[in-house]
This record gives C-alpha cells, sequence and structure tokens, in this order.
C-alpha cells in the first residue's frame, strides 16, 4: 500500500513503521538529488511554518529554516513566546495551529511536544527533547545509507558513551525499527531503561533487529559505524562524574581498530569537544586536564568520520518530514 503520512506528527520513531520510515529515507534521498542538481518544486509553496526554541542550536534551527526556504515556505522563529511563562502550553498550541501548518519544538520535556501535537490541529516535529531526537536519526540512517554498502539489516551500529540519553533512545529505536544490529557500549549505570529496551525488544521480534549492551569496549568488533554523543548533555554540569565514568569509553584510533573493520565509520550527532576551540572544552581542560572528551581530534578529522555529511542530512531529512507531513508531496 502507498505511505501517506498527510496531517501526521513526528515526536518519536516509535509511532512510525519501518514502512514509512523507509519511506522518508527514500523521498529524503531523492531531494538531495534534486537540490544538488538546483531542481526547486516548491512542495512547501503557501504554507506557514513556526520553530519554537527552548534550547540552543545550530543544526536543527538552520535545517528547518533551509528546508523551508527551498521549498518555497514561510517561517517565523520563537524562543520568546509567553508559553508556559504567561500563557499556558495548552494555550499556545491552540493559538499557534490558527496561524501555522506546523510547528517544530525543540526543548526539553518530551510531555510538552505531545501536548503541542494533542491541542494545535496540525502535524508538530520533534527537533529535541530529553527522550529523543527523532529527526537526528532520520539523519542518521540516511547517512548510514551513503556510506555503508550493506542494506540497513545488515549494518552493525555501536553506540558508544551514554547510551540512555535523548541520542542513546534514538538510535535504539531507529536500529530496532528498521532490524539492524545495535550495540549499546557503555557503564551498566547509562544503559536505557529497562522499559524501553523491553519495548524494542519487541519490536525487533518483527523486524529481525538484534539489540545488546555491554559494558566492553571490545564488542564494537565487527562494527560497521561508532557512533558516540558529548558525555553531557545540554543544561547538565556533572562533568566530573561523567568524566570518570566515561574517559575508558573515548572513542579514539585504538576503539576505531577494534572493530576490525576498515570500512567502520564514526559518526556523532554535534557539537563535540574533540579540541580546546570551544569554551567548554577549554574549562575541562582547566579543570580536569582532558584535551579531548567523547572522541579525540584524531579520529573526528580522519577519513573515517563522516560527521559533516550527516549534519548535512539533518536539512535533507527534515525537508523531507515537511514536505511528506504538509507538503504537495
Amino acid at each position: 500500500m502507498p505511505v501517506n503520512l498527510k496531517g501526521r506528527s513526528l515526536l518519536t520513531l516509535k509511532d512510525f513503521t519501518p514502512t514509512e520510515i523507509r519511506y522518508l529515507l527514500d523521498l529524503s534521498h531523492d531531494l538531495k538529488i534534486k537540490k544538488r542538481a538546483g531542481i526547486k518544486n516548491n512542495l512547501l509553496e503557501g504554507k506557514n511554518v513556526v520553530l519554537l526554541f527552548e534550547k540552543t542550536s545550530t543544526r536543527t534551527r538552520c535545517a528547518f529554516e533551509v528546508a523551508c526556504f527551498d521549498e518555497g515556505a514561510s517561517v517565523t522563529f520563537l524562543s520568546n513566546s509567553q508559553m508556559g511563562k504567561k500563557e499556558s502550553l495548552e494555550d499556545t498550541a491552540k493559538v499557534l495551529g490558527r496561524y501555522y501548518d506546523g510547528i517544530e519544538y525543540r526543548g526539553y520535556k518530551q510531555a510538552d511536544v505531545e501536548t503541542l501535537a494533542k491541542c494545535s490541529g496540525v502535524p508538530v516535529w520533534n527537533g529535541l527533547t530529553d527522550a529523543d531526537h527523532p529527526t537526528q536519526v532520520l539523519a542518521d540512517l540516511m547517512t548510514i545509507e551513503e556510506y555503508v554498502n550493506k542494506p540497513l539489516k545488515k549494518v552493525k551500529i555501536c553506540f558508544v558513551g551514554d547510551a540512555r540519553n535523548n541520542m542513546g533512545n534514538s538510535l535504539l529505536i531507529g536500529a530496532a525499527k528498521m532490524g539492524m544490529t545495535f550495540v549499546g557500549i557503555a557503564p551498566k549505570s547509562l544503559w536505557p531503561s529497562e522499559a524501553l529496551v523491553a519495548e524494542m525488544q519487541e519490536v525487533a521480534k518483527q523486524t529481525g533487529a538484534t539489540i545488546s549492551f555491554s559494558e566492553d569496549t571490545a564488542d564494537v568488533k565487527g562494527a560497521d559505524v561508532i557512533y558516540t554523543d558529548v558525555w553531557v548533555s545540554m543544561g547538565e554540569h556533572n562533568f566530573a562524574e561523567r568524566i570518570n565514568l566515561l574517559k575508558p569509553y573515548q572513542v579514539n584510533a585504538a576503539l576505531m581498530q577494534a572493530t576490525e573493520n576498515p570500512d567502520c565509520i564514526f559518526m556523532h550527532c554535534l557539537p563535540s569537544f574533540h579540541d580546546l576551540e570551544t569554551e567548554i572544552g577549554k574549562q575541562v581542560h582547566d579543570e580536569f586536564g582532558l584535551t579531548e572528551m567523547e572522541v579525540t581530534d584524531e579520529v573526528f578529522r580522519s577519513s573515517a568520520s563522516v560527521v559533516f555529511d550527516e549534519a548535512e542530512n539533518r536539512m535533507h531529512t527534515i525537508k523531507a518530514v515537511m514536505v511528506a507531513t504538509i507538503g504537495k508531496q
């Protein structure tokens, strides 16, 4: 049956079937080819989109804005609304739903993006919450398809680091949905919740995915993808605790070699603390003596690293989500 995502929100990939995710990925590849060829279809012409931001952003904001401009939509960036201050989330959603055809939300609580979707009456897209980051995972899957010469069902991806953060959760969901081999490699205290793992194990029974967790970095053997994220998420400040826990899980040349796969790629959702060119990087160096954190500069800048292609693909997959849910496609 043909896939129709008109009017759908993207709050988490849990809500989407493998067929629907496949459709979004295929559309993303197609839209990327057309952009490279200079083809503009104005698939969002006449549409108005609002971007609600409670957290700072580089890739998410720019990706949504460029995607809208490419296809003819108008955009409002809103970071100083009355939402949650003088006006309830529900009331804000009902107002914005009268003005806009789609709403992007980047903030803290997953419950907030769910309330926006429930009350606005228009599609809502999750640009990041503390629990989930679905648009990032779509970009990750697209990038894997560009660089790993095998079907997703035959790909082994290892997430190394804080496996219970929003990226650890989201990659687990995406891998389970697409039938991949997923290995979370982290201290046991930083594994995802038992409830989420159990839920994805049930999905895996239908898709053929393999899901496992380990505290041993040797289990990266055979990986096609090594993925990591920052050790301390936005808004947190427990660097001492996380450094002690995660220093053995730094992605370095030795860990990449331990995959025994010369074609293994390195991925990171960015931003990354791979050098001392950031304020936080300098602060951590001054306090803890580290020049690099979750990934070494050597790996980050290596030929195995596809992080900037991955970042570009945020825009192509976000465009596909908007076109599929509110566009002419």
